[in-house]
């Protein structure tokens, strides 16, 4: 057993700020604020060793904002591919980060867009490609005598379209739906220390069918004689279960039973939903190593039609969510503007969210979680077919299904959108066989959630079929929606999109959601090249188009849920709810009233 009072203290999992918030150590520092910068527009650096000397003609930036944007203090928004960052690290930091001797020091990325290298003194310590996925690398043996200093070259060229890129535009300026770029260093950079022997990787899934929590553990190294291993879970502040084992290989899973959940007329007390979001806090000792975790115990299926959360029909009411802001661009601007961003969704009436073309901040999810917020988790899309756009695909969406398993806000994954980086699949075989080999990668790690192969349209093996529909006329909405015979002749025929929806596997059980409709453009900030699907030119007549559309799809007896676009203005995009800065068009209640359906008769 591990002695209490040698145990290390247990962190809080509540405040949003860690950058991985289901897996958290007491001690960490945030290597984020002001780094020096430089660009390498000629590709000096490699070859003058900038690791080693820095040049002269350097400026500052402030990590973790991408250079492209005003946030950062470069906000330079034309063609860099190459970039160079450095910062020393002080005797401070290390101490923040509890290191002490026979421990290693981890230096984590979140995020870094797209390859990039990492110099502590002078040593490569990691190389890393895929702009949307974290990695690790540990840096005790690196470190030199005197001041440390970290160094890291990205590289992420705009023309690059096998690169997952989703709406960062390959042009220099902004078209149509596609937004500035968002390259470099854009998510937290943070350092801890940890024991020679630690958990990698912690996975929960939760099965109240079986009354069992299971923890799935993988350590940083094997260990060289077996280490105890205690998993303690607390709901409310109240013990709920505990169990201990040895572990003495790699990989492991431990199994909970969770007493409180055989009570068939009780278990619901705990189950994780929009309406009550509880989650169940968890201490995980492994050795030297104390983590402090959380989790929600829900199932999410589809079945007969419905989407079926906790095994009941559950109306989805989303919004699609671009997660960008005008001074920061993909990067959050705070974790407490994350916060801001999943209240304010909830607050709009909505209880489901599409983060769209984007891996949203592992922060944003930990709110989701608290605060009760379905997630469809989307990939962002390469913009070409190719052996390199596969391999680059599959490895940062095989990363991220890892990263982002154990949050129960995340109901559905979803790893192509409207046949980007596939364009031709309803003619191309290879295309096809990506697309199932995505979905039967992603239930190979994770058999708990539904997958949507390719939401809008010409969908393999999908299990919920999901519709891009931009038409703006409710009655157009209502004839197409209205009821069975309407969806499947859709279904047999050609979508509203002018494709097939449906290019193989069976659809009649699964249930039927329009996953992206509205698009009304309400430019009330006079934004050049201002864009939407449809105009609406005064505050009523928004509401009007608004209210006309979202009855429509309400009426529908096949409908399943819906996802409006969308939550903000991005850029030339003004077919938000609410402008870029998250201020409602409409009064916040009026827009609430709407888009539940709870208006006045």
């Amino acid at each position: 057993m591990i002695s209490e009072d040698l145990a290390r203290p247990v962190a809080s999992t509540q405040d949003g700020t860690h950058p991985r918030p289901q897996l958290l150590r007491s001690a960490w520092t945030d290597l984020s604020g002001p780094w020096r910068f430089a660009f390498d527009d000629l590709d000096r650096g490699l070859r003058e060793q900038w690791w080693l000397s820095w040049p002269d003609a350097d400026r500052e930036i402030v990590v973790p904002f991408p250079p492209e944007s005003p946030a950062s203090g470069v906000g330079d928004t034309t063609y860099h591919p190459v970039s160079w960052y450095r910062r020393t690290l002080s005797p401070a930091d290390l101490d923040a980060a509890g290191h002490v001797d026979g421990e290693r020091l981890m230096l984590r990325f979140g995020a870094v867009d797209f390859r990039c290298r990492v110099w502590v003194d002078g040593q490569v310590v990691a190389t890393h490609d895929g702009g949307h996925t974290p990695f690790s690398c540990d840096i005790t043996d690196a470190l030199g005598q005197g001041e440390h200093v970290i160094v890291v070259r990205t590289e992420d060229d705009p023309h690059d379209i096998a690169q997952p890129r989703g709406k960062q535009d390959w042009r220099e300026s902004p078209h149509i739906i596609w937004y500035h770029r968002t390259s470099g260093i854009w998510q937290q950079v943070w350092l801890e220390s940890v024991p020679p022997v630690a958990v990698e990787s912690l996975h929960w899934t939760t099965d109240p069918r079986s009354a069992t929590v299971t923890a799935a553990l993988r350590l940083t190294a094997t260990p060289h004689e077996p280490v105890p291993v205690r998993v303690r879970l607390t709901y409310d502040g109240a013990p709920l279960a505990e169990t201990s084992t040895t572990l003495s290989t790699l990989e492991t899973t431990v199994v909970i039973a969770v007493p409180a959940l055989t009570n068939g007329q009780a278990y619901e007390e705990l189950l994780w939903s929009p309406e009550h979001p509880r989650l169940v806090d968890a201490t995980v000792d492994v050795g030297a190593d104390r983590l402090s975790s959380y989790l929600g115990i829900r199932t999410a299926e589809v079945a007969r039609g419905h989407f079926l959360l906790n095994d009941r029909p559950y109306y989805v009411r989303s919004v699609l969510n671009q997660g960008y802001w005008p001074q920061s661009h993909l990067a959050a601007p705070s974790a407490d503007a994350l916060r801001l961003e999943a209240q304010l969704i909830k607050d709009l009436g909505f209880n489901a969210t599409r983060v769209h073309q984007k891996f949203e901040d592992p922060r944003f999810l930990h709110w989701a979680d608290r605060l009760g917020l379905l997630v469809w988790a989307e990939a962002p899309a390469s913009f070409t077919y190719s052996t390199v756009s596969v391999e680059r695909t599959v490895r940062e969406w095989l990363e991220i299904v890892q990263r982002d398993y154990s949050h129960p806000s995340i109901v559905t994954w979803v790893p192509l959108n409207e046949s980007w980086g596939v364009q031709h699949i309803a003619h191309d075989t290879r295309m096809q066989h990506f697309a199932r080999a995505l979905v039967g990668l992603t239930k190979a790690l994770d058999g708990t959630r539904p997958v949507v192969s390719n939401d809008g349209w010409e969908q393999v093996d999908t299990d919920i079929l999901a519709i891009h529909d931009y038409s703006w006329d409710p009655d157009v909405v209502d004839a197409r929606y209205r009821d069975r015979a309407s969806v499947d002749a859709l279904i047999d025929g050609i979508g509203p999109a002018g494709r097939r929806l449906v290019l193989s596997g069976a659809v009649d059980d699964a249930p039927v959601m329009l996953t992206e409709f509205g698009g009304i453009s309400y430019d009330i900030d006079a934004v050049d090249d201002a864009w939407g699907y449809s105009s609406a030119t005064t505050s009523d007549d928004f509401a009007k188009r608004l209210a006309g559309l979202l009855d429509a799809v309400r009426h529908s007896e096949v409908l399943a849920g819906f996802c409006y676009t969308q939550l903000a203005d991005t850029e030339q995009e003004t077919n938000g709810l609410v402008r870029a800065d998250r201020t409602p068009k409409l009064p916040l209640e009026h827009l609430r009233a709407i888009v539940t359906g709870d208006r006045p008769s």
